[in-house]
């Protein structure tokens, strides 16, 4: 500052004012302020403001996927209790890359944020030497238990052994899952799928591995593609537990395309309670894993180590309440 002062032939309060754009600047001083800003190549160093300030006020959402209707319904929620608490929210995509999720811890501790909200499902129990522990981060996801830092998981066994249940209360007897690539890994799709198969022996009912469909994408297109290989088969399926709420809807088109009735010959269930579910023909069954309460105590634990709340070095690990909301897709 001191040297584009001395270049446009004016005091570094001024060009403090020109920087942070202070009203009182005759417009000949600023544009000479900002030939000479430019001609040096002097840019605002943002880390030092911040470093004075101590806080930007900011803290920073990356999610796998901001087109997918639960994690942009995530992102409303964090964006709106942090705006309570007197913080805005930068949100970014890591497309459910490893890279991308370390990419964004690295961004969020050397840049503009005081904390990161992490929704992770990329990252391994491998990756856990890899986490700051002088940074707040909050992880929403499964794969990292041991991490050293807060976490905050879904109910995913408990909930999908609940949806399973409903089911089979519903009197469901071949009960087919469609779930993630991988379930040999620690993973949405494996716990979930842990929790279908333990209702099934619960009831004494047969696990039958050809009702179980991976999906490489959990998406609509997917979900309904999904349906198609299951009436296909001809097996008699009368129930499908869904990964997500969003394949569940792409399970109930499917269906439809293939003349098969729901509720009445095949009965849905999904998770997550996304808002579209409720508003679908026919309306979705879900398991409800509070959102609202994930948001908000993702934000709340984000804060207090801002705050330097709580003991260092130790993290929390939370598991969020869940509910299982019957609508037309699992009616009798």
């Amino acid at each position: 500052m001191q040297d584009v002062a001395r270049a446009a032939g004016v005091s570094p309060m001024t060009v403090s004012n020109v920087v942070n754009n202070r009203p009182h600047v005759r417009e000949a001083t600023r544009a000479k302020v900002l030939a000479a800003m430019d001609r040096l190549g002097y840019r605002v160093n943002i880390a030092a403001r911040n470093l004075r300030a101590g806080r930007t006020q900011t803290i920073g959402l990356a999610v796998p996927e901001v087109d997918r209707p639960y994690f942009a319904e995530l992102a409303a929620r964090v964006v709106r209790h942090a705006r309570a608490a007197g913080y805005r929210v930068v949100v970014e995509e890591t497309g459910a890359l490893r890279e991308e999720e370390l990419d964004a811890i690295a961004w969020s501790r050397n840049s503009l944020y005081d904390g990161l909200i992490l929704s992770t499902v990329a990252l391994a129990p491998a990756d856990r030497d890899l986490l700051p522990v002088d940074f707040p981060v909050v992880i929403l996801g499964e794969r990292i238990f041991d991490a050293p830092v807060d976490h905050i998981a879904m109910p995913n066994t408990e909930g999908a052994r609940a949806a399973t249940a409903h089911l089979i209360a519903r009197g469901c007897r071949r009960i087919a899952m469609v779930t993630g690539p991988d379930l040999e890994e620690t993973n949405v799709s494996s716990l979930r799928y842990a929790g279908y198969r333990e209702a099934l022996r619960a009831a004494g009912l047969p696990e039958d591995r050809r009702g179980v469909v991976r999906l490489p994408l959990l998406t609509l297109e997917s979900g309904a593609e999904a349906a198609h290989r299951l009436a296909r088969a001809g097996a008699g399926y009368d129930g499908v537990v869904a990964v997500t709420d969003t394949v569940a809807l792409g399970v109930i088109r499917g269906l439809a395309d293939a003349g098969v009735a729901v509720p009445g010959e095949v009965k849905v269930v999904g998770f997550d309670n996304i808002g579209i579910g409720g508003f679908t023909v026919p309306a979705l069954s879900t398991v409800d894993p509070d959102n609202d309460w994930i948001a908000a105590r993702a934000v709340e634990l984000l804060l207090e180590r801002i705050r330097g709340d709580g003991v260092p070095g130790r993290p929390r690990d939370v598991v969020s309440p869940f509910t299982l909301i019957e609508r037309e897709s699992t009616r009798r």
